[in-house]
């Protein structure tokens, strides 16, 4: 498995590997994803290459921890997709892994994601909370609020993660009942 930066040539399947790895809010996935870029907040674009064929996708766009001392640019790992028909063939630990590696080399103090912790704590990241961090919104359970805290983070860079605009104009922050109930009660 080949991990590289996104091409431009890339765009369509990345956005076909994003929709099949979201299913039913797939096209509001892809929608984020160019929002994103759009919006000039992209800071890395991954895709995971299979004999030569994309079949996943991971994005790293800014956000910042409004700690007391100033704002903080950190990034934030959202959306990684995996096409519906490569999953659970180490796809997505491969990008996870390379987009840690892409944060530290950029300098950035933390990487955030919402997500399932089965998944993702394996793979480096911890509860936000306990790392002193606040979600940027009552929709994320606090288990599903996760970073990973990289060697340029200092003690004093701990506050609320606060999403770029994309994220709220398309309502992509956490989730909304039913389905938050239904998560909540999932990772109690």
């Amino acid at each position: 498995m080949l991990i590289r930066r996104e091409e431009p040539s890339d765009r369509d399947i990345v956005l076909d590997v994003v929709r099949s790895a979201f299913a039913g809010e797939g096209d509001l996935v892809a929608d984020l994803v160019v929002a994103l870029g759009d919006a000039g907040h992209v800071r890395h674009s991954l895709v995971a290459e299979e004999e030569g064929l994309v079949v996943g996708h991971v994005l790293l766009s800014r956000s910042w921890v409004d700690a007391r001392e100033r704002l903080v640019e950190v990034l934030v790992l959202s959306p990684l997709s995996v096409h519906a028909d490569h999953q659970r063939r180490g796809a997505g630990s491969a990008l996870i892994h390379a987009a840690i590696g892409a944060a530290t080399d950029d300098h950035c103090p933390a990487l955030f994601l919402e997500g399932d912790p089965k998944y993702y704590s394996p793979r480096g990241f911890e509860r936000g909370s306990d790392a002193g961090f606040s979600a940027p919104s009552t929709r994320i359970p606090d288990a599903a609020f996760q970073v990973v805290v990289l060697p340029k983070h200092e003690p004093w860079m701990r506050g609320a993660l606060v999403y770029c605009d994309p994220f709220w104009e398309l309502d992509c922050v956490g989730l909304r009942d039913p389905r938050l109930s239904e998560v909540e009660s999932q990772l109690q």
